[in-house]
C-alpha cells in the first residue's frame, strides 16, 4: 500500500484542485440577487444553431480527463505541466466570474427540430445555466489540452495523435457557439487566455533554471 501511494502520490494535485474548483464553480452558479453582464457580438447572430455539435461538446469531458490521466500514468513532468496550465487558467476564469458576473442570452426559445441531438441539448440546458461564460472554460481547456499533447515528451512526434487531437479541439471550440452555449467573444477570450498561459508554462525553461541554480549552490559549497 505504501509503495502504491509513493508511486501515485502526485494524484493529490488533480483531486485537490477538482474539489476546490467544483465547490467554487457551483457556489458561483448558485448566486442570487446579482447583476449579470450579458456577453454578445453581432457575429453570434449570424451563427446558426446546430444540435449535432452536442457530440463534440460532450466529448470535451473525456478529452480533458483522458489527457490528464494519460500523463498521470506515463510522465510526471508532462502531468505537472498539464495540470499547471489547466488549473491556473481555470482559476483565472473563476476569478473573472467572481468579480465580473457574466451571462449570455443566445439560447433559442424553441428548438427548430425534435431529434436525439435536440433532446440532448435540452438536457444540457437544464443542468447548465447560461451564466459564468466568459472566458469559455470549454474553449480554454480544449486548446491547452491540445497544446499539452503537442508539447509532451511522449506524444509530440506522433502526427496521427496530434491531428486527431487538433480536430477534437477545433470541433469542441466550434460546438460552444453552434449550440448557443457561448458567445464568440467568450471563445476569443478563452483563446487569448490559452496563449498567455502557454507563454507562462511552456516557453520558460523552468527545469533548466532550477538545475542551473542547484549546480551553482553545489559549486559554492565546494569552494
Amino acid at each position: 500500500m505504501k509503495e502504491l501511494y509513493q508511486k501515485y502520490k502526485h494524484a493529490w494535485l488533480m483531486i485537490g484542485y477538482l474539489v476546490i474548483y467544483l465547490v467554487w464553480f457551483f457556489a458561483l452558479e448558485a448566486r442570487t440577487d446579482i447583476i449579470y453582464h450579458p456577453v454578445h457580438t453581432a457575429l453570434d447572430d449570424l451563427i446558426p444553431f446546430c444540435e449535432a455539435f452536442i457530440i463534440p461538446y460532450n466529448i470535451w469531458f473525456a478529452y480533458i480527463s483522458l489527457t490528464v490521466l494519460y500523463f498521470f500514468f506515463t510522465d510526471k513532468e508532462d502531468y505537472y505541466r498539464t495540470c499547471a496550465i489547466l488549473f491556473i487558467g481555470m482559476t483565472v476564469c473563476l476569478i473573472i466570474y467572481t468579480i465580473w458576473p457574466n451571462m449570455q442570452r443566445l439560447r433559442p426559445m424553441t428548438l427548430p427540430r425534435t431529434n436525439i441531438f435536440t433532446k440532448m441539448v435540452v438536457a444540457l440546458y437544464g443542468v447548465d445555466t447560461p451564466t459564468n461564460v466568459c472566458p469559455s472554460i470549454h474553449v480554454y481547456n480544449s486548446i491547452v489540452a491540445h497544446l499539452a499533447i503537442k508539447q509532451s515528451n511522449r506524444l509530440k512526434g506522433n502526427k496521427v495523435i496530434g491531428l486527431v487531437s487538433g480536430i477534437i479541439c477545433v470541433s469542441i471550440c466550434a460546438s460552444t457557439v453552434f449550440l448557443k452555449q457561448h458567445s464568440v467573444f467568450d471563445g476569443f477570450c478563452g483563446v487569448v487566455l490559452a496563449g498567455v498561459m502557454y507563454l507562462l508554462v511552456y516557453v520558460p525553461d523552468y527545469k533548466g533554471a532550477y538545475e542551473l541554480r542547484h549546480r551553482e549552490k553545489e559549486e559554492k559549497r565546494v569552494y
